[in-house]
């Protein structure tokens, strides 16, 4: 990618992950860690015990979300993230457990520092998103 490309741009974001091949290495690693981590039991819990879906789903979602082919809207169709979540009671501990995993994972990609801090910094949005969509939902069913 050339140094002048700056992530969020176009497939900028796409091209550094390495396309959907690095997204699934990416996806394959993040589960992994979670089926791993002491930290993560609760987070895995809300997963099927196969994860082969919700890899492809992710590796699928994260194409699109950063800049490349919409796979997720093809395979699967239209996804609002935190109205999908609300399904589970999710709270900063489990956010940060699944930021956790991520950020490992994303330490053993062929990342450029840049971009590593770029795509966990990003990857806080929905995450901080997902959080509060719980709690309001919480709120209102008191």
């Amino acid at each position: 990618m050339s140094s002048t490309a700056r992530f969020g741009v176009g497939d900028a974001s796409y091209q550094a992950a390495g396309g959907i091949e690095g997204l699934r290495r990416l996806v394959d690693d993040f589960y992994r860690i979670m089926d791993e981590s002491a930290v993560a039991v609760d987070i895995r819990r809300m997963h099927p015990q196969s994860l082969e879906q919700a890899r492809d789903k992710l590796a699928c979602f994260l194409s699109g979300w950063l800049g490349g082919p919409r796979l997720y809207q093809e395979k699967y169709g239209a996804i609002a993230i935190p109205a999908f979540h609300a399904q589970w009671s999710i709270d900063e501990a489990h956010a940060e457990a699944w930021l956790g995993c991520m950020a490992q994972a994303i330490a053993r990609q062929r990342y450029s520092p840049a971009f590593a801090e770029y795509l966990l910094t990003q990857l806080r949005v929905p995450a901080q998103r997902i959080v509060q969509a719980s709690g309001n939902r919480q709120a209102q069913s008191r």
